[in-house]
């Protein structure tokens, strides 16, 4: 009986989960300090000594974007059932304190590809950036240690 019951409880749990957006896997392996490799913005390349000072820090459900010596910090909520998948970051202090950003991303081992409208007017659709927009997309490796 008890296993019916234990089995009962994580199907519901799982099912909430699921019904918030939130997907274990995803959130768990976005975990940790990703550097950026590659950086665009308005169909631009981000200049080598910009791009190479980018490191995203994902911890929870927090966030901290530093650009040089600037962090930029927020909360990061993941919808992976999204098509692409979504991100929302919402600042909460720095440069982008009290902005709510859309993004897509794609996650894949130890690289995770981020689309972001620094605009905040609408999420992309793909990952690209088009010359006289907002759009920010980088390519990030995660740290190795």
């Amino acid at each position: 009986m008890r296993w019916i019951q234990f089995f009962t409880l994580t199907l519901v749990l799982s099912v909430m989960q699921t019904a918030n957006g939130e997907d274990p896997k995803d959130r768990d392996a976005i975990q940790g300090t990703w550097l950026a490799s590659t950086a665009e913005l308005g169909g631009k390349p981000i200049p080598d000594e910009v791009r190479k000072t980018i490191t995203l820090v994902i911890k929870d459900d927090k966030y901290t974007v530093t650009v040089g010596k600037n962090p930029d910090r927020g909360t990061v909520k993941l919808d992976p059932s999204a098509k692409p998948k979504a991100m929302d970051i919402t600042g909460t202090e720095g440069p982008n304190k009290g902005k709510k950003i859309p993004a897509i991303y794609e996650l894949d081992g130890d690289t995770l590809k981020i689309c972001y409208d620094l605009s905040g007017k609408s999420r992309p659709t793909e990952f690209k950036t088009v010359e006289g927009t907002q759009r920010f997309l980088v390519t990030y490796k995660r740290e190795k240690r």
